[in-house]
């Protein structure tokens, strides 16, 4: 069974709103960028390709997925070997110890709901909260 990426076959989009409409440019360039190098026209829609439906997602937005990342200090996964008896190594991830935490923000008077890794929760104890902050660039007004 071939794919459509392999036989190259052109990828039509039939709008279904209420009469024939023209999609916005951002809407084919969001379309574009989740079908991975697909192409995208508008043409009659006869093929089997038509039936096709995407998921849809309120305002055109892609899902919010936290990342394994510390946004005060960097740290992302490490990849390294598992090194077995026999000395045979295999690719593993070495993901960073990130951790939910309230902290309390002085100058807010408030607390504050964070995802940091351990080295900064240590970092944050020495230094504070808006040291630390002002120099990752990360605003806490926000919610």
């Amino acid at each position: 069974m071939t794919t459509m990426a392999t036989q190259g076959a052109f990828l039509r989009l039939r709008l279904t709103s209420s009469s024939k409409s023209v999609a916005k440019p951002t809407e084919l360039g969001f379309l574009s960028s989740q079908l991975s190098g697909l192409r995208i026209s508008q043409g009659p829609s006869t093929d089997v390709i038509n039936r096709i439906s995407l998921p849809s997602f309120p305002g055109a937005l892609q899902p919010i997925v936290a990342r394994r990342i510390c946004p005060f200090t960097g740290k992302k996964a490490n990849r390294a070997n598992k090194v077995s008896f026999s000395n045979h190594k295999t690719k593993k991830l070495q993901f960073v110890n990130l951790q939910y935490k309230k902290v309390w923000w002085e100058a807010g008077k408030r607390f504050v709901k964070l995802r940091l890794s351990t080295k900064a929760l240590k970092t944050i104890e020495k230094n504070g909260l808006d040291a630390v902050a002002k120099k990752a660039g990360i605003d806490l007004r926000k919610k």
